[in-house]
């Protein structure tokens, strides 16, 4: 009992120091493995790792190119504003309300509850 209690304080401790993760969609090894599974579901499992892995890379790369122009226009309505692309973005984000995936505020009306 005290062994088990010990090892789950351990790993406690060790989830509560490790940083935070960044937020960003997919990459080569998310994408690239299920891509493996879905191809070893029809005997291609190679080559579905290499198509995840090629979608996961362009899922990231688009991603990370919205979140610089919605820093670059962040940065025009704040000149002199410190922070790394991301924080800009997400500030971004917040000010204009816009849906995840999109850079500019939908012109849909907001549901009614």
């Amino acid at each position: 009992m005290r062994h088990l209690l010990g090892r789950t304080l351990m790993a406690a401790s060790l989830i509560i120091t490790l940083p935070q993760a960044m937020a960003e969609p997919g990459g080569c090894l998310k994408y690239g493995a299920a891509g493996a599974v879905g191809g070893h579901l029809v005997n291609h499992g190679v080559l579905g790792a290499v198509g995840g892995c090629a979608t996961g890379m362009y899922r990231r790369h688009e991603y990370r190119k919205e979140a610089k122009e919605k820093a670059a226009a962040y940065d025009k309505e704040h000149p002199g504003a410190k922070g790394s692309y991301e924080e800009k973005a997400t500030a971004y984000d917040v000010e204009h309300s816009t849906q995840p995936g999109k850079s500019a505020p939908s012109d849909a009306p907001p549901p009614k509850n």
